[in-house]
């Protein structure tokens, strides 16, 4: 089973890492490895790693004792992590689709996702397997966007497009806010058996050192390139033009204005579940 963006952020990484890395992924990334830091042994399971944002956070945090998988269904993504993580020892990488994972039942301690579950088809099938891998009483930690409306750069880069594509606008940046409904992860986590659950929204400051740096990361280091390509749109163009709507949001050298995410955490039951079948608690 293969998600929307396999193959379409392979050519970007670059820019994607360069460009958003630091500005809206960082910052979470550090607030999630954190929460996860105190494990003193076992492994951890990191899904959609992305560029390695995340895993180099964990990997920095964890004891050494602790085994850490960082896994990515984007082939190029995943490599573009392993070499530009190549001097930190102690990760194994593979590539694995969130919604089939190839991992035995209880073969993990911890499993963490940073902003990747918004674009896994099947959620579900998304959070059955995450469970069915972690040992009794393991850890659930999790990330995605909240609503647009509170991420202003999402709501300046994506009118800016509509406005761009009044006809057929290309729709990429409504997917990472397609979780940010804490009642729709509840019961997500409730019906995959998942419990002692927290749902916390975190605010933090966006700041890039400009507006035009940025929007060349969200333009050509995102998916919504090749939306954007398919409607015979001019990038450098749309480039500009994202661009001085992030300047009108938040200045233009530095960029600086605020985003916010939801944070899960929550333990696995007291069940082990095979791939088969779906978990329930005792």
């Amino acid at each position: 089973m293969n998600t929307p963006l396999e193959h379409d952020y392979a050519p970007g990484c670059d820019l994607y890492d360069r460009f958003l890395g630091s500005v809206l992924f960082e910052p979470y990334a550090i607030d999630l490895a954190s929460r996860v830091a105190d494990l003193s042994e076992g492994a951890v399971l990191e899904m959609a790693c992305g560029t390695g944002i995340l895993t180099q956070q964990l990997r920095t945090r964890l004891k050494p004792s602790v085994a850490l998988t960082a896994t990515d269904i984007n082939p190029g993504m995943l490599d573009y992590a392993q070499k530009k993580l190549k001097q930190l020892k102690g990760i194994n990488w593979k590539q694995a689709d969130i919604a089939d994972l190839p991992f035995s039942d209880a073969s993990f301690n911890v499993v963490i996702c940073q902003f990747g579950l918004m674009f896994v088809p099947d959620k579900d099938r998304a959070f059955q397997e995450m469970r069915r891998v972690l040992v009794n009483g393991g850890m659930l930690a999790v990330s995605v966007w909240d609503r647009m409306e509170v991420n202003p750069w999402g709501v300046a880069v994506h009118t800016t497009i509509e406005t761009l594509f009044p006809d057929n606008p290309p729709q990429f940046f409504k997917a990472p806010f397609s979780l940010a409904d804490a009642d729709v992860l509840r019961t997500l986590l409730n019906a995959n058996g998942f419990d002692q659950i927290t749902i916390q929204r975190v605010s933090m400051g966006c700041r890039s050192n400009s507006a035009r740096s940025l929007a060349i990361g969200m333009i050509e280091g995102a998916p919504i390139l090749a939306e954007i390509q398919e409607r015979g749109g001019s990038s450098g163009l749309i480039v500009d033009a994202v661009a001085n709507a992030f300047g009108q949001l938040g200045g233009d050298s530095p960029f600086q204005t605020t985003m916010q995410a939801i944070v899960v955490t929550a333990r696995a039951p007291r069940r082990l579940c095979g791939k088969s079948e779906r978990c329930r608690s005792t």
